[in-house]
């Protein structure tokens, strides 16, 4: 009779990583939304490496972690801005100016609303992981009907900042977060507080 045996891989948690990517690309998105800065240019960059592929590595290893919750947020985001630097890219003329004249908005309005019902559900889920990261998806909430509102001309000027602000907040308790991942693990002790679950549901079961 064949024995089985599983081999377990230590990995790190990658939660510091992805929140750092999506710290950075927030904070740089939000100063151009507010006005700060000005176009598109620069933050594609970020938008890619940061916003993308720093959430999509946190990603992959959080599959290893057997973390279908952190995988699957870390995934959908870092998806979210690699189509958000290629529609960029789009409006700027990178594909032709024919593509880019053709671009209706209202298509990334219902973008918006795809993640904004995705998030919704996921913000329920982080209820069960700590406090900073629950805010941090209902800020991602706001964000995404501020998005998908504009977008769709509702508002434009109310919903564009309420995007512009929650951004903003975004990247200050994704910066926190990243923070007390690092610190928390690193020192094996609180240093960082994140607050505990709400076990609402958990403890229901």
């Amino acid at each position: 009779m064949k024995e089985t045996k599983e081999v377990k891989i230590l990995v790190a948690d990658p939660s510091a990583l992805g929140l750092f990517g999506l710290a950075v690309i927030t904070l740089v998105a939000s100063s151009q939304k507010l006005g700060i800065t000005s176009g598109v240019s620069l933050v594609l960059p970020w938008a890619i490496f940061l916003g993308a592929t720093a959430q999509l590595v946190a990603c992959l290893n959080d599959f290893k972690h057997n973390n279908t919750f952190g995988a699957t947020a870390f995934g959908a985001y870092a998806f979210f801005w690699y189509s958000m630097g290629m529609t960029w890219l789009i409006q700027n003329g990178i594909f032709g100016e024919k593509l880019a004249a053709a671009a209706d908005t209202k298509q990334l309005g219902f973008a918006f609303l795809a993640y904004l019902i995705f998030t919704l559900f996921m913000t329920i889920g982080s209820m069960e992981t700590h406090k900073v990261l629950f805010s941090i998806f209902v800020l991602i909430d706001f964000l995404f009907i501020g998005l998908a509102l504009n977008s769709f001309n509702i508002m434009p000027e109310f919903t564009h900042n309420l995007a512009a602000y929650s951004e903003l907040g975004i990247a200050i308790l994704s910066f926190y977060g990243c923070g007390a991942s690092v610190l928390n693990t690193h020192f094996g002790k609180v240093f960082l507080p994140v607050g505990k679950p709400f076990n609402i549901f958990k403890n229901n079961k």
